[in-house]
């Protein structure tokens, strides 16, 4: 399938030939090893050690969606890096959040773009909301081998349905088992904590400045429990990465808005260190 350099400049056969307009079909049966689940590991003892991303967390509003993600990459007990990107467009109206080993997950969602860009340009038209989730599950089904050896990745996916013309979240397991999450989500070690604080302070009328809030505030939970996840760093400006999807499409917030929503919750914790407080009834 390779191209020849010093041909007459003609596609190789394989692709002017009729197929699946799935990008993944055709690299299974064209180049399977260029996939990043067929790739043969050497055999190891234990856990491989890799930087692993940490922390996401989604909410739904009336409009859209909200998908945000720490900056902080862990190997062990030892900061691997805490400028990381874990979200991620897959294309104009979905976004992908991940955790797990981050350079296989990152090579997953390129993958997932070009899956959804291929799929376009064959049947010239976008997958569903659905579909596009389906496809990323089939994904990370392909990864099972790897993750058994201890390089998991477990994404969030959100997008906005323009069919049904709202938000929606998908959370994934490692099997690639796909389950829809109604109001908000996350996943990643510190996502025990971020839930609960979205759990107490999530309403199904947010607004979309409210929703942006909301995920920075979760995230400074996950942060304060677990130390894999990094909260807001204002000595480094390192703030989470906050996305938003509506009907518009997406939008990544500004390291302005970000650092103007992660600076008001530090100067209200100042006074309130464990945060906001739910009413009791």
């Amino acid at each position: 399938m390779e191209a020849n350099t010093r041909s007459t400049g003609r596609l190789p056969a394989a692709f002017l030939t009729p197929g699946s307009s799935s990008f993944m079909d055709f690299l299974s049966e064209h180049q399977p090893e260029m996939l990043p689940g067929k790739r043969q590991l050497p055999p190891t003892q234990g856990v491989v050690e890799a930087p692993h991303g940490t922390t996401i967390v989604a909410v739904t509003f009336p409009g859209g969606v909200v998908l945000a993600g720490d900056r902080r990459a862990t190997m062990g007990n030892v900061i691997a890096q805490r400028d990381i990107e874990k979200v991620f467009p897959a294309d104009e109206y979905s976004a992908v959040g991940i955790a797990g080993t981050a350079g296989l997950a990152v090579e997953m969602v390129k993958l997932f773009q070009l899956e959804l860009e291929h799929f376009e340009k064959v049947e010239g038209a976008t997958l569903s909301l659905e579909g596009k989730a389906n496809r990323l599950s089939t994904m990370i089904r392909s990864n099972l081998g790897m993750a058994m050896q201890g390089l998991a990745v477990v994404p969030l996916f959100a997008g906005y349905d323009v069919d049904r013309a709202k938000g929606r979240i998908f959370s994934y397991d490692v099997t690639g088992g796909r389950s829809e999450e109604q109001g908000f989500a996350a996943t990643g070690s510190g996502s025990v904590f971020a839930r609960g604080a979205m759990k107490k302070l999530f309403r199904a009328d947010l607004t979309e400045e409210q929703a942006t809030t909301l995920v920075v505030q979760a995230l400074y939970d996950a942060a304060d429990d677990d130390s894999a996840t990094g909260g807001p760093d204002v000595a480094r400006r390192i703030y989470p990465i906050v996305t938003v999807i509506s009907e518009e499409g997406f939008r990544r917030l500004a390291e302005e808005e970000t650092s103007e929503i992660a600076r008001s919750i530090l100067a209200r914790r100042l006074e309130q260190p464990d945060g906001p407080r739910a009413a009791l009834l």
